[in-house]
């Protein structure tokens, strides 16, 4: 195996299954290794594990969602920060950059605000999030004649700076004993209360996003170009574009949608993944997928972990990531592509 090959797929299978192995023994109530694979194992086989009934609740119905969760939503929003760092050929361009994340956090305060259910929340959160880019997209169509993709980031700037105001305006209206601490803590992130039905309801908009980026992973390739390069190599860019942002947008509505605000992790593992396995996109998705969800695993066990009280998932990323993409920029000694 060629040292490019070990960079690209070993190194990243190694600290997933890492990663998750410790995510599942650690914690208030530990459990060890091999129970944790016995527990596993007896229930998917329909068995009765022959451990403690505590540790067998813990893994399986505690720690093994929330695992899941963390899995498909740090993978989630990595994968769209790499596609939206290809599409846009902007190394510090993020997920959030069309206004999702924001229309997400209006559909989720106003959710908390109405004291709706759980699953109203979520609901909210997702169609929030689509409704965003849906409106920069239409901003952007009327806009002819200029620069689409400079459209596009601009009215997703200036979209995400409305729908910022609202989500303050809702804040200033809510209860500060009930409804406010409960609207806080969800933009900062959290995986606390997630169950196995959330990780089930976000599998289905996951797949569908991931679908065209693996169809067209290729293609992708020549979006580094100039457009005219591109056509000429009989590659529709525009149409290419939308799809692409389609897809991305609806990874990372459904991401937010359980998980709440988490940042950094489509802006910094796109470029750790970057420097693993190259700019080629096809090697470069799977790759950002993989350290995208064992790096919110990881972050996630750390937040239940760390203290009495769990920490939030939005600041130990920014806590994190923040001097590390500081030190990436400074140590980087290949041009970003």
């Amino acid at each position: 195996m060629s040292r490019a090959a070990f960079r690209a797929w070993v190194i990243p299978l190694a600290l997933l299954a890492a990663v998750l192995l410790v995510s599942l023994v650690v914690g208030r109530y530990p459990v060890g290794p091999g129970d944790v694979l016995r527990i596993i194992a007896a229930k998917l086989g329909g068995e009765a594990a022959d451990v403690p009934e505590t540790a067998a609740t813990v893994v399986w119905q505690v720690r093994l969602p929330r695992v899941a969760a963390g899995l498909l939503v740090g993978a989630a929003l990595a994968g769209s920060g790499a596609v939206f760092q290809g599409l846009f050929r902007n190394p510090l361009v993020s997920p959030d950059i069309l206004g999702v994340s924001a229309g997400a956090s209006v559909g989720a305060v106003t959710g908390i605000f109405l004291s709706l259910p759980v699953v109203a929340i979520q609901g909210l959160a997702f169609a929030g999030g689509l409704g965003a880019v849906a409106i920069v997209a239409a901003v952007g169509t009327a806009a002819r004649g200029r620069d689409p993709v400079l459209v596009l980031v601009l009215a997703g700037v200036a979209i995400g700076a409305l729908l910022g105001a609202c989500v303050s305006l809702v804040k200033v209206l809510a209860d500060p004993y009930d409804q406010l601490p409960a609207i806080t803590f969800w933009l900062l992130g959290s995986l606390a209360s997630t169950t196995r039905g959330d990780v089930l309801s976000i599998v289905p908009a996951i797949v569908l996003g991931l679908v065209p980026m693996v169809l067209l992973r290729w293609r992708m390739n020549l979006l580094t170009l100039d457009d005219e390069e591109a056509r000429a190599l009989g590659v529709e860019t525009t149409r290419l574009r939308l799809v692409l942002i389609a897809a991305a947008t609806l990874l990372t509505a459904a991401a937010v949608s359980i998980s709440g605000i988490v940042g950094w992790i489509g802006l910094l593992v796109p470029h750790v993944a970057r420097s693993l396995a190259g700019p080629d996109f096809a090697r470069l998705l799977p790759v950002a997928l993989m350290l995208g969800g064992g790096y919110l695993v990881a972050v996630d066990t750390l937040a239940r972990c760390l203290a009495a009280t769990e920490v939030p998932l939005g600041i130990l990323t920014a806590a994190i990531g923040a001097p590390f993409f500081l030190w990436l920029l400074i140590a980087a000694r290949q041009a970003w592509r």
